[in-house]
């Protein structure tokens, strides 16, 4: 029986987790931030999991890989079964991949997708911090998703250096029914040239859920663009020209938490 509605998992090197939760409680959620060696019968009392941005481990061998093993994985993919929603933002992303959770791999060890060093032009590019423009396709297949339009083209921060989704099947998307997040212009064009896509990623991807659409994993930060007060006025979008005349009320990704809300409201855990 679930009490809590989100449990922030605080890893060694989590940096994130507060204005996650921020974001979580603006929209009426109720949270805690739970460290990353939490017994599975504590974590059975909360209703859905996010993994949040940083460097856990500080990123030995690659990103999210060490925090991938532990057991509390183990257990997310046991209420993953079970139909609990968990998010995962930049380092989070890069657990959840190293994991097998997203792309869901049925059981199988071997990974279908991978979270490569940056790319530009062929070489590496290094750590990247910038605003990109992303919209989401298949937005109604995940928990996370469900109140964005596909046509939406959405300001967000990046902040990473090992952002580059590779897929074991170039053809995986296709093939697969799952919302997916890409990279664009600020008009919705999908370039593959950065700085559009700023990270080498394939298809321009920043982000995809599982097929049953209740695990989502994205490498741009949310949390940093939820409040009116986040969104920059430099940027040439309607929320930055809302920004700039006053008149901003949310940022673009408090939809992403209240999307979450609706699920765990309506009672479908």
């Amino acid at each position: 029986m679930t009490s809590i509605d989100v449990a922030i998992i605080q890893f060694p090197g989590s940096n994130c987790e507060y204005e996650t939760q921020e974001c979580v409680e603006s929209v009426g959620l109720s949270s805690d931030i739970v460290s990353w060696n939490s017994s599975k019968e504590h974590l059975s009392t909360y209703a859905s999991f996010i993994l949040p941005g940083g460097f856990s481990f500080q990123d030995r061998v690659r990103a999210g890989v060490v925090s991938s093993k532990l057991p509390i994985l183990n257990h997310l993919k046991s209420f993953s079964k079970e139909g609990r929603p968990i998010l995962g933002i930049c380092n989070g992303c890069q657990i959840l991949a190293e994991s097998g959770l997203v792309p869901d791999t049925q059981g199988s060890e071997l990974l279908e997708m991978a979270l490569a060093p940056n790319m530009k032009e062929s070489s590496s590019f290094g750590f990247i911090c910038d605003w990109v423009y992303v919209k989401i396709k298949g937005s109604g297949q995940s928990v996370f998703t469900k109140r964005f339009d596909d046509d939406d083209v959405l300001p967000i921060p990046v902040n990473h250096g090992e952002g580059n989704f590779k897929f074991k099947d170039s053809e995986f998307i296709a093939k697969n029914h799952v919302s997916v997040m890409h990279y664009c212009t600020e008009d919705g064009d999908v370039d593959t040239r950065f700085p559009v896509n700023p990270n080498g990623s394939d298809l321009n991807i920043a982000g995809l859920s599982n097929s049953k659409g209740n695990v989502f994993a994205m490498m741009p930060h949310p949390e940093r663009a939820s409040f009116w007060y986040q969104l920059p006025r430099y940027l040439h979008d309607d929320f930055s020209r809302s920004r700039r005349n006053l008149s901003l009320k949310e940022g673009p990704w408090i939809k992403l938490f209240e999307s979450l809300k609706d699920y765990i409201r309506e009672g479908q855990l």
